[in-house]
């Protein structure tokens, strides 16, 4: 059964791993037999998560053949928050649907 390890320790640093698992493997096995745990020791803290394709996991979930396991570090600045400054620093005007108009058109078209 293969399966893909993924992990960004750091912005723009991404690690990946095909992986050739046994049938009934779990999330802990695959990191064991890559060798993560020891490499990224990071990995056992309780601030990272895991997913499979996005999903979120645990420990023990059972991996199926060409899952991709991502190990998932917590947010810096939550989204929402982030998009607000960005939109208070162009401006209204400047922004989305309302950066160009059309001539003649009303507000917003």
């Amino acid at each position: 059964m293969k399966v893909i390890l993924m992990y960004a320790s750091a912005p723009r640093e991404v690690h990946e791993t095909a992986l050739t698992v046994a049938e009934g493997c779990t999330v802990r096995t695959a990191l064991e037999q890559a060798g993560w745990l020891q490499r990224f020791p990071e990995i056992q803290s309780e601030s990272l998560a895991f997913g499979v394709w996005g999903r979120k996991a645990g420990w023990d979930r059972e991996l199926r053949d060409d899952d991709r396991v991502e190990v998932l570090r917590g947010l810096r600045v939550d989204p929402k928050v982030a998009r607000r400054e960005r939109f208070v620093g162009q401006g209204a005007r400047a922004t989305g649907l309302f950066a160009r108009r059309r001539p003649g058109s009303k507000a917003g078209y």
